[in-house]
């Protein structure tokens, strides 16, 4: 399933294609992109995915769904549910995320992975944005998510993890079965699981990664 990613300088990872980082042994990595790539860190809710890019935020802009549902909250009464403004905040984070991907410079997405169609949606606005797409999935299975989740005291419902659940396993299982379809609109997609999140050490964007 490993497409060969490109070696740049020591450390460097250019990825190109599926890059199946799990269980791997050897050196730390830093995973290298174009200079006006938009990368997608995705996993379960609990995986991990808002502590990666707290650390490789120096490198580029995050878009996070949660920033988008934080300031709907600080406008709206506190007794209101979110169910309530759900939808709402939702277009909100599509219409800021569309902004920042036609925008310019390199670009960090915090999403699940899960969703076919927002795939799809990503793939197509990053390609009339005439940016790459890239994708990095924190395999890491339900049970350590779950641990994740309350560990971050941020529980999400058994219905709606279960829906990220499946949708993930439906994607990595196409994966590992087909590899990447050219189709998909995105460039390369990078998996790595608990042993290897802390030795991903980062992500940098540059010309001589192209």
């Amino acid at each position: 399933m490993d497409d060969g990613p490109a070696r740049g300088p020591a450390g460097h990872l250019a990825p190109r294609g599926v890059v199946d980082l799990r269980g791997r042994a050897g050196r730390d990595v830093t995973l290298s992109y174009p200079p006006d790539a938009a990368v997608v860190v995705a996993g379960l809710p609990g995986s991990g995915k808002s502590t990666l890019l707290r650390a490789w935020s120096s490198a580029a802009p995050v878009v996070d769904p949660r920033a988008t549902r934080t300031s709907y909250e600080a406008r709206l009464p506190g007794w209101l549910p979110y169910a309530v403004y759900r939808p709402w905040a939702r277009l909100g984070h599509l219409r800021r995320l569309r902004a920042r991907i036609r925008g310019g410079g390199p670009l960090l997405v915090h999403d699940c992975g899960s969703r076919p169609w927002m795939r799809r949606w990503l793939a197509h606005t990053a390609r009339r944005a005439g940016r790459p797409l890239h994708m990095v999935v924190l395999d890491v299975g339900p049970r350590e998510a779950l641990l994740g989740q309350h560990a971050r005291r941020r529980v999400t419902s058994r219905r709606v993890f279960g829906v990220h659940r499946r949708g993930l396993s439906r994607l990595l299982a196409r994966v590992e079965r087909d590899g990447l379809p050219a189709a998909a609109g995105i460039g390369s997609l990078v998996l790595f699981d608990s042993g290897m999140r802390s030795r991903v050490t980062g992500v940098r964007f540059g010309r001589d990664t192209d």
